[in-house]
């Protein structure tokens, strides 16, 4: 009677039979290979630093272990590690298995670890890592369409090891200076030896020809792309640098997610120009921005032209616009390349956020000024020069020297001196009292023999007008020493007066008389 009940329990596998299903040898790693992406840096596991294992023998596979189905996001408790075992290599399957390892390895790597604590789960860890550089490499010589599962797959486990929440810095409840962020220490992801993987996973994946856009489209949707825009905010800038990279090939790839994708990021613009000016992905927005402007076809669209007024001139306002300028004055000037009636809009639009204070950004509008003008056509510097030059002669004034500097250093520019010159009896009047006062009084050396040189361009190119614009200088300087004079001679008048009522009240008043 025992025996018939034990007969029917049943029976433990044999170690026999499970070899024969996950037979194999140790992840092998990523041949060595050129990328064509970011910083065409291959991802071999010699350029990833391993974590705490010397040799191939610890990556904990063992022959009698089954793959444990992991779908949680977090791998907690000593159980769950001992079941978190490596998985036979492709090498070592026959061709007809490798989709189905494929699928196991994906869920393998659905286990997210705890990277706060260096010393947990070193095994799991590196087991994890060579997994994921095997589905690198697999997704990288794939010779065949990537099914629907498989894409699900692939998503997910992107959504689950990428997707994240950024915990706030104490260092973003201060209020820091364009200066003080650049000196700050960028925040490195400790989790990096994976999230790195996963990246270079997800960017072979999205540029494969064997990945199918119209099918790839369904998982890799619009809340998909929302949450690569968030991780933008990461403070490890080799993570903005790869999400450049694949929002890129994103956008390339799915043309039916572009309009969202140009919305989604002008969103994120407007929340950091008009309510926090904090975001640490600004750069490498307007990085992917300036090559995606490139490519719009002639004449612009209406919704681009309003893009430039709404968003990329606004973005000059923000106090660390040293951050992000070289990014943003490219994408400016690629608008006045493809259209250059424009230039008149941006340049009143700089005129319009011209920092007063900001000395350092200052020259940074003058910079990005030159760069303007050396793509304005002549009918539209004409409809701007006399704002533009009003700035201009301020900041030729202007007792920092390396504003009065940058501004001297636009006549170096053939072009632009060229624009000047045709327009001369309009300008040279304009910036006139601003060189004549540089050349006589201004503290600086190197700002005054600049005055001079332009002083003397105009003294040989246009005598008369020179000479027209010096006896108005003269005038206009008798004129104010003549009023400076009536309000000093007023003054001393009004303190007389003044002095004279308080004697007189004084006398006037009768001294009291003793009871």
């Amino acid at each position: 009677m025992i025996k018939q009940i034990l007969g029917k329990l049943p029976r433990k596998p044999s170690k026999s039979a499970e070899n024969r299903e996950f037979g194999g040898s140790s992840a092998s790693s990523l041949s060595s290979r050129s990328s064509d992406v970011v910083c065409n840096r291959p991802i071999n596991s010699n350029s990833l630093p391993l974590l705490g294992l010397d040799s191939a023998s610890n990556l904990g596979y063992s022959h009698g272990s089954k793959l444990p189905q992991l779908v949680n996001s977090n791998l907690n408790g000593s159980s769950a590690t001992a079941s978190y075992q490596a998985l036979p290599a492709f090498r070592d399957v026959p061709s007809s298995e490798k989709q189905n390892l494929f699928m196991k390895k994906l869920n393998l790597c659905c286990v997210v670890f705890d990277f706060t604590d260096p010393t947990k789960h070193l095994r799991e860890k590196d087991i994890k890592r060579q997994t994921l550089l095997e589905l690198v490499d697999y997704v990288t010589s794939a010779n065949g369409k990537f099914t629907e599962t498989v894409v699900q797959e692939v998503i997910k486990v992107v959504t689950v090891n990428l997707f994240r929440s950024f915990s706030p810095q104490p260092r973003e409840n201060k209020v820091l200076e364009a200066f003080d962020l650049e000196e700050e220490e960028p925040l490195m992801d400790p989790a990096w030896s994976h999230l790195q993987i996963v990246y270079e996973f997800l960017l072979r994946f999205v540029a494969s020809p064997e990945t199918d856009a119209k099918l790839a489209k369904r998982y890799i949707d619009q809340s998909f792309v929302l949450k690569v825009l968030d991780l933008f905010d990461s403070e490890d800038p080799r993570e903005r640098e790869y999400l450049k990279t694949i929002l890129h090939r994103i956008y390339g790839k799915f043309m039916v997610h572009r309009p969202f994708i140009r919305k989604a990021i002008n969103n994120i613009f407007f929340r950091f120009i008009f309510e926090t000016e904090k975001h640490n992905g600004i750069a490498e927005l307007l990085e992917v921005l300036g090559s995606i402007i490139n490519g719009f076809a002639l004449p612009l669209k209406e919704e681009h032209k309003l893009f430039l007024v709404q968003v990329l001139i606004p973005l000059h306002k923000p106090k660390c616009l040293q951050m992000y300028h070289q990014q943003l004055s490219y994408c400016i000037s690629q608008f006045v390349e493809k259209d250059c009636k424009l230039a008149d809009t941006i340049i009143r639009g700089l005129l319009k956020y011209w920092p007063i204070t900001n000395s350092s950004k200052e020259v940074m509008f003058l910079s990005e000024l030159e760069e303007i003008l050396e793509a304005t056509q002549p009918a539209e510097f004409q409809r701007c020069m006399v704002p533009l030059f009003r700035q201009l002669s301020r900041c030729l004034s202007s007792s920092h020297f390396q504003v009065a500097e940058r501004a001297l250093y636009l006549w170096n520019n053939d072009h632009i001196e060229n624009l000047i010159r045709q327009n001369r009896k309009v300008i040279v009047p304009i910036i006139f009292p601003a060189l004549e006062k540089n050349g006589r009084y201004h503290w600086n050396q190197v700002a005054r023999s600049l005055t001079l040189n332009v002083r003397k361009i105009y003294s040989d190119v246009d005598p008369e007008l020179f000479e027209e614009c010096l006896l108005k200088f003269q005038e206009d300087e008798a004129n104010m020493e003549e009023i400076k004079t009536k309000h000093e001679t007023t003054w001393k008048r009004l303190e007389e007066s003044a002095a004279s009522n308080a004697v007189s009240k004084w006398s006037s008043c009768s001294p009291l008389e003793p009871n």
